[in-house]
């Protein structure tokens, strides 16, 4: 659905409300900041080809206004981008609460998902883009330093030094990739069809180099493997195409991965021999073509990453469903490629140790700093948070509202929140800040080709812990709850929830964050302990989560 409405995006700064309290307020700048830093805010599109903050400008209009009016004792309904109504609940109701892109089962397929966006019925919101949580590149660069790391303490006697990493696609989601690299010390070189993508990357900071030509990508490769420094490049080209050029040169990077928008097989991934231009008519004329080339450049794009992982790369899935579209297309094997969260991460969101996130609302990036202040002290024990965010001050730039990322878990969460609040009430900090976190998070999400593939007791596909996740969090009194499912590629696969909560200094806040941050990571040590994980059921036992055993 092309909209194309041009406008300026301009970020609210300092204290002065425009809505009727600061919990609408900021659900109203961090809607402001995910088209700020968005992919293709002119189209409402966030990231990830399709993933729409609204579901169009009418939509997104109707929904400013709403919370414009909204009172602190109403609740406003949204339905795939769209507002349906504002309902009378109480204080302690959520302040929004939304579905996006959810369709009945059967139903739940690429196709039926293009036409009723054709017809203006849908919209998909992503993870983090229809319930307006996105940060920026910054919300995926601490989850791919995770994974290197994660790597190097497993396979490189945890130094990536001298290292070389083979990646594609620096979209929104993608873009992180060089930046997370060249942080975990390893020479990244990251293949990109579309060069306004790597120009992007290139001017805030992600990027280090660009390369017109493999030769030349090779050659700065080589050179910074040689002296054992990192660097960041970044190629254009395909990688349908690249990839099974450097296999047959006989080079061998040490890890290979890709990131492209492999998911949408129309709106997402580029085939091979097709320019910008020729997709995008392809789109509005021929989708069955479009989906059969990008399908056949997948086949190519996989096998050379199993011909890499047969010849000793460490050979991963980071998520974009390429091998799902690979093995559809022929290439039994591509499952022999793990997924990145069951290979590397899944120990940590057993104990629901995940993504969690605070922007400053205010536009002062100094309330940042005074909260990774009191990270580094209160958690100065805690490697995985105090490396990051000395990490993050030194590489990661802010983009749009400034935020912070941490991986925390079960207890950590609701400490931060809370000591965050009463810095908002003592004026140690100059506004509120808002809380929320990724839906790839430990019971957040159901989808068995990233999430919950091969759980221990096969529950992959049982999608009842979003759900609950997110009744929880209305329960909780979270400001802002949303279920989403997949839409284009992804449709039918997943099925996410998200919250929102704002620390604005007041007592009731304290009792919001209380109860939403504890029972969001509470939930998920509950589904990774029903699943039989030790990690979390030392967490239930640790940390006193009543747990109700039945067999």
């Amino acid at each position: 659905m092309t909209q194309c409405n041009k406008r300026e995006f301009n970020l609210q700064s300092g204290t002065t409300l425009r809505c009727k309290g600061w919990r609408q307020e900021a659900l109203l700048r961090l809607l402001e900041n995910v088209l700020a830093v968005g992919e293709d805010p002119d189209n409402l599109v966030v990231y990830a080809a399709l993933g729409r903050a609204a579901r169009d400008w009418p939509a997104h209009d109707a929904m400013v206004k709403a919370l414009l009016n909204l009172e602190e004792d109403q609740t406003l309904i949204v339905q795939s981008g769209k507002p349906i109504g504002v309902l009378q609940t109480h204080a302690q109701a959520p302040i929004v609460i939304m579905a996006n892109c959810n369709m009945v089962g059967q139903w739940a397929k690429a196709e039926n998902f293009y036409e009723l966006e054709k017809k203006n019925l849908i919209c998909w919101g992503g993870l983090t883009a229809g319930d307006w949580q996105y940060i920026g590149s910054q919300g995926v660069i601490q989850g791919t330093y995770e994974i290197f790391s994660r790597i190097a303490e497993r396979h490189f006697d945890n130094d990536l030094r001298g290292r070389f990493i083979l990646t594609a696609g620096l979209g929104g989601m993608g873009g992180a990739q060089p930046l997370a690299g060249r942080m975990a010390n390893a020479a990244i070189l990251t293949v990109e069809i579309n060069e306004e993508s790597i120009s992007k990357r290139l001017k805030n900071g992600f990027l280090e180099k660009r390369a017109d030509n493999l030769d030349d990508a090779l050659a700065m490769i080589r050179d910074a493997q040689a002296r054992r420094e990192p660097i960041s490049v970044g190629l254009l080209g395909n990688a349908s195409d690249v990839y099974p050029e450097i296999l047959a040169r006989g080079i061998v990077p040490d890890i290979v991965t890709d990131q492209t928008s492999a998911h949408d097989l129309v709106y997402g991934y580029i085939p091979a021999g097709y320019s910008l231009d020729e997709v995008r008519e392809l789109r509005k004329t021929d989708i069955e073509q479009l989906m059969n080339a990008s399908r056949s450049s997948i086949v190519r794009h996989v096998t050379a990453m199993l011909g890499f992982k047969d010849k000793g790369a460490v050979v991963f899935d980071n998520g974009n469903l390429i091998r799902t579209h690979a093995k559809q297309g022929g290439v039994e094997r591509a499952f022999e490629i793990p997924v990145f969260t069951e290979a590397f991460l899944r120990p940590l969101f057993a104990r629901a140790i995940g993504p969690f996130r605070w922007i400053a609302l205010t536009n002062d990036a100094e309330d940042i700093r005074k909260i990774d202040d009191f990270l580094l002290k209160r958690f100065a024990d805690n490697f995985i948070v105090a490396n990051w965010v000395r990490l993050a001050r030194q590489y990661v730039p802010f983009e749009g509202l400034p935020a912070r990322i941490a991986w925390l878990g079960h207890g950590e969460r609701t400490e931060l929140a809370l000591e965050v609040n009463r810095m908002v009430r003592d004026g140690e900090l100059t506004g509120p800040i808002a809380f929320t976190r990724d839906h790839l998070d430990a019971g957040a999400m159901a989808h068995p080709n990233i999430m919950t593939e091969n759980m221990r007791d096969g529950s992959d596909a049982i999608a009842d812990w979003p759900l609950l996740n997110a009744m929880i969090n209305c329960s909780s009194s979270a400001d802002l709850v949303a279920i989403h499912s997949g839409g284009g590629g992804y449709s039918g696969y997943m099925t996410s929830a998200g919250v929102t909560v704002v620390a604005d200094g007041s007592e009731a806040a304290d009792q919001r964050l209380r109860l939403s941050m504890t029972n969001d990571t509470a939930s998920g040590v509950l589904r990774y302990a029903d699943a039989g994980y030790e990690e979390a059921l030392d967490e239930v036992e640790k940390k006193a989560i009543q747990r109700i055993k039945t067999a």
